[in-house]
């Protein structure tokens, strides 16, 4: 997996229903944008996905204004490379959370600079 955003949609209520290409970006993420760092610990935790050397950072409608162009800077310089997955705690990130907001600045971030940001998941 390439560094860069991946934007991962987790199972609403069965388990089963995380793609492939969504447990490989989770397995190989080394941060992890999240709801609830709890649920999604819980999460990888179920899908038998180590969480030790991953950082959690908690990306949501109570503090999303105040990280937001911070975790965009993050996600375009990528210095350190990192695979940098955005989750909701169920279902797509982007369709009722501040998943959308983060999208949209790193897409016009990038459209403007030509720089690139990674892939979706």
């Amino acid at each position: 997996v390439a560094p860069g955003l991946y934007v991962v949609s987790t199972p609403i209520g069965n388990l089963e229903d995380i793609t492939i290409r969504g447990l490989k970006i989770l397995t190989e993420a080394s941060v992890l944008l999240c709801e609830d760092t709890r649920k999604t610990r819980h999460l990888l935790t179920l899908l038998g996905v180590q969480s030790r050397g991953k950082r959690f950072l908690a990306y949501h409608s109570h503090n999303f204004y105040e990280q937001r162009e911070q975790l965009r800077d993050r996600i375009l310089e990528n210095k350190d490379e990192e695979v940098i997955a955005l989750v909701s705690d169920a279902g797509a990130p982007g369709v009722s959370d501040p998943g959308q907001d983060l999208v949209d600045l790193v897409l016009e971030a990038t459209s403007t600079s030509g720089g690139g940001g990674g892939g979706g998941g």
